[in-house]
């Protein structure tokens, strides 16, 4: 392993290496990229507990959570109980230039921030909707059922922001005022797929269960509490190596995910940060929303219940007498 270089006091290795299958780009394309928008990408990063995804050579992509023994004493990190590994896990704060250009020399191509602050696990700061069409062709689908989401907001008296993901569909974000409890945004996010779903169920879908959607966009409402969300301006191991890109809402059906890459997203920021831009300011949620949402059960319970009826039914179908 040789040094190319020394950025901020890091030491950047073979940059000329392609970063991964079908990137269309070198690793030395990531690290440029992501030094161009540090500004902006750590402003979407700062003090959130970071998991982030890598891909090594000649390996498959992995998530990485904890940050390893050999990271750099002066990352900023934070502890936080998994209660699926059943362990303590040491995730890392990207909060300077630093930090983020030693995870794009550990090819961290990904950066999934919390949607919580360290030390605030029960506040999330946004709600957000993961808008997934059935294919990476239904793009146009996707910005139809965006709107849709967004009607379901004015009528809440609500606003957000949308980004691409980077891969095929869109996010939108509503920023909340402090002290939300995590429960009641997650039950305000299920109330509004719901609504915006009513708004043209022809086009929108919120089953969990992929066989249950009949080729609708899918709006996911399951990025509450603890999850992760692709941070804007963070790029996606997906042929070309796309990034998560801010969109005016007005300017959604001009863009595709593809027009925004490693390669080329510096370019379009061209210094400025849209994400923070285009970002309503906090708004605090709506009791009637809030109550709605605890009356809709939670997708991922439902369908892990739901999965388990089908297949007593189908093991019933196979032998009627339990034989």
């Amino acid at each position: 392993m040789t040094t190319d270089e020394v950025r901020d006091g890091v030491p950047l290795t073979n940059l000329d290496q392609p970063l991964f299958d079908e990137a269309g780009a070198t690793k030395r394309d990531l690290v440029d990229y992501l030094d161009a928008v540090h500004g902006p990408m750590v402003a979407a990063l700062r003090d959130r507990p970071l998991s982030v995804v890598r891909v090594r050579q000649g390996q498959p992509p992995f998530m990485q959570k904890n940050l390893p023994s050999y990271a750099p004493a002066w990352i900023h990190r934070v502890g936080m109980w998994a209660e699926t590994s059943q362990r303590e896990i040491s995730y890392a704060l990207c909060d300077d230039r630093r930090t983020l250009l030693w995870f794009a020399n550990q090819r961290a191509v990904e950066y999934h921030p919390a949607l919580v602050r360290a030390g605030r696990w029960d506040a999330p700061t946004h709600l957000v909707l993961d808008i997934d069409p059935p294919s990476g062709e239904a793009f146009p689908a996707a910005v139809a059922a965006a709107r849709l989401v967004r009607t379901a907001l004015a009528g809440a008296g609500m606003a957000g922001a949308v980004k691409t993901s980077g891969a095929k569909g869109l996010h939108v974000f509503v920023p909340l005022e402090e002290g939300a409890p995590a429960e009641d945004v997650a039950a305000a996010t299920r109330a509004l797929a719901a609504r915006a779903e009513r708004v043209d169920p022809d086009l929108a879908t919120t089953a969990f269960i992929r066989d249950d959607r009949a080729g609708k966009v899918f709006l996911d409402s399951t990025r509450a509490g603890g999850a992760t969300v692709v941070a804007a301006y963070s790029p996606r191991i997906r042929p070309g190596a796309p990034v998560s890109f801010p969109v005016a809402w007005d300017d959604l059906d001009d863009v595709a995910p593809g027009d925004f890459t490693v390669r080329t997203a510096a370019r379009a920021l061209d210094g400025r940060d849209p994400w923070t831009e285009l970002m309503p300011g906090p708004q605090a949620l709506p009791a009637d929303l809030v109550e709605e949402g605890h009356t809709i059960p939670v997708a991922r319970v439902q369908a892990m219940h739901e999965g388990r009826r089908r297949a007593r039914a189908r093991r019933s179908a196979i032998d009627p007498d339990g034989r």
